[in-house]
């Protein structure tokens, strides 16, 4: 084995967005990197560096280039590789880099995810069908080219169903179905024209399971619970974290979960699944290689005090022996505002809301003057309040409390 020349190295693939979130979590994965000894190269495109200027500053080199094209980023790979340039892991934080840093991965050798288990659970019906082939329980879907497809699904089972896009997030595109009254305008509101699916309906609450890879296999860190604002849109409202849940239901999940990871070959970096409590047990949802949005990383790392979120991933790699993990001994909760639609006129109440002694992070994405959208995708919502607490019960209601102690006076679409 060739002795390693320098220190160890990171390519992080697609840095950060410009989103709050997103910007915190990119800077606590580098800052845990480099007190580790852990070299980075950050890869992002040119105007989304210069957006994100306080995570350049924290990466050991920056390189302008588009993360969204895999073609382009494996150029850009064997370029650097045949210069001598070597990476130890490649690792990524957000959905649509996935594909380039399972390319960049097999093009340096380096610790990553696999190409083929990326596109598994990045094409949501070819997730849904590996994991049930593999005996987790799944709900139906259907792989759709145009709306006559889509009617012949409602056909052939029974309702209610989803229409999703294959490949989405931030629940844009995705609208509940009835009957077959709903589809056509279902499938209009699809952000692009490319194959999509309809899914049956789960019934039950939801979560999602926070976690890591260490150890040659995944680690739970927590189970987040999940309020959604009601159909027929599926926006997330709020989160809580730790779900309260009997032991023995915890302990199904984490199975199911870790099981269905190891079936799908992820194996690096960070995950979040998300799933549904039926009657009959566990139904795994959308699986994804990457931590989740919406502040859940704020919400470990308050909930389980001294945990590092990419800790252990770097301790892992550097081949230092894993040490038990820290559990949860507090909660944390995040409640965004969805106040109603038309132009905003005034804001009250904020000010005591985000100087509040429990609140970790609070951040309003509207102002007076601007117009409040009728919340269809994450992207409509109007703000957002993290806060900490001793107990998931009084976390989940302090922020409900504080979202509505702001008072949005809105002028309706038309004019009051």
């Amino acid at each position: 084995m060739t002795a390693r020349v320098g220190p160890p190295s990171l390519l992080f693939v697609g840095g950060a967005s410009p989103l709050p979130s997103s910007v915190h979590l990119a800077t606590e994965m580098l800052t845990q990197a480099r007190a580790r000894g852990i070299e980075t190269h950050l890869v992002n495109k040119a105007e989304v560096l210069e957006a994100t200027r306080e995570v350049c500053e924290l990466a050991d080199a920056v390189h302008a280039l588009d993360p969204d094209r895999p073609e382009d980023c494996v150029r850009w790979a064997r370029d650097r590789a045949a210069e001598g340039l070597h990476f130890d892991a490649v690792l990524g934080l957000r959905d649509p880099v996935q594909f380039s840093a399972a390319e960049l991965t097999g093009v340096f050798g380096a610790a990553g995810n696999p190409i083929d288990a990326v596109r598994r659970v990045r094409n949501k019906d070819a997730c849904r069908e590996a994991l049930a082939a593999a005996g987790f329980r799944q709900p139906s879907v259907w792989l759709c080219s145009d709306l006559d497809d889509a009617a012949r699904a409602l056909r052939e089972s029974a309702g209610p169903w989803v229409v999703k896009p294959r490949d989405g997030l931030g629940s844009i595109g995705v609208r509940l179905v009835t009957g077959p009254e709903d589809l056509a305008r279902a499938v209009d509101e699809l952000p692009t024209q490319d194959p999509f699916l309809v899914e049956g309906f789960v019934t039950g609450p939801e979560f999602s399971v926070e976690g890591v890879f260490v150890g040659g296999g995944a680690k739970v860190l927590a189970i987040t619970a999940k309020e959604k604002l009601p159909p027929p849109y599926f926006v997330e409202l709020g989160h809580v974290l730790p779900a309260e849940l009997p032991e023995e239901t915890r302990k199904e999940i984490d199975q199911e979960v870790t099981a269905a990871l190891d079936a799908l070959d992820l194996r690096f970096g960070v995950f979040h699944v998300e799933l549904w409590l039926t009657q009959d047990g566990v139904v795994l949802g959308e699986v994804h290689a990457r931590p989740g949005g919406d502040w859940l990383h704020r919400l470990l790392t308050y909930a389980i005090p001294g945990l590092e979120f990419f800790g252990p991933v770097f301790d892992d790699l550097l081949g230092r022996p894993p040490g038990p993990l820290p559990v949860a001994t507090r909660a944390a909760a995040v409640r965004f505002l969805a106040p109603p639609p038309g132009r905003l006129l005034r804001i009250d109440g904020w000010e005591r809301v985000a100087s509040h002694p429990a609140v970790l992070y609070a951040g309003l994405f509207v102002e007076p003057g601007g117009v409040i959208r009728p919340v269809r995708d994450s992207g409509d919502r109007a703000g957002v309040v993290v806060v900490g607490a001793e107990t998931p019960a009084r976390a989940l209601e302090l922020a409900a409390e504080l979202a509505r102690s702001v008072e949005f006076e809105v002028e309706p679409a038309g004019g009051a």
